[in-house]
């Protein structure tokens, strides 16, 4: 059975939103060792993809956007909404940034997703939520913090 945990996005600038969401990316790749990111769009792809080069060498994550790197994708993959062609990686787990679930989301048994602390992004996970719930995915909700390593 698939599983969606949704991570309660704190109230902070967007840096910090990414910052954090990079600490997710690195923790989902040491479980999972293999997950694909969606993005809102390509700037926030890049945006994270920038972020976890900036790592420590002894913390590195291999990583691509899109249509670089192997052709059977690295361990994380960004993708967005706009990307053309996004193949299917069996496999992976899906890690949802955008408002819209992503086709891939049907073949992910591991799903992850952001409620936004604004009160339309709250509204949009809500119904992301709904969704995930009724395909039979066991739901679990967790803030998302620095300390979650």
């Amino acid at each position: 059975m698939s599983s969606a945990t949704f991570f309660l996005m704190p109230d902070e600038a967007e840096d910090e939103q990414n910052r954090l969401i990079c600490d997710k990316i690195a923790q989902l790749y040491r479980k999972h060792k293999k997950l694909r990111v969606w993005a809102r769009n390509q700037q926030q792809a890049e945006a994270l993809d920038e972020l976890l080069w900036q790592q420590p060498s002894d913390a590195f994550i291999p990583h691509n956007l899109h249509g670089e790197g192997p052709a059977t994708g690295a361990p994380v993959e960004f993708c967005w909404p706009e990307a053309d062609a996004v193949k299917n990686r069996p496999g992976y787990a899906l890690f949802n940034l955008a408002e819209e679930i992503p086709v891939q989301a049907q073949q992910s048994q591991q799903l992850y997703d952001i409620v936004p602390a604004d009160d339309n992004g709250k509204k949009t996970a809500r119904e992301r939520y709904k969704h995930y719930r009724a395909r039979g995915c066991q739901m679990q909700t967790e803030p998302l913090t620095s300390e979650q390593k």
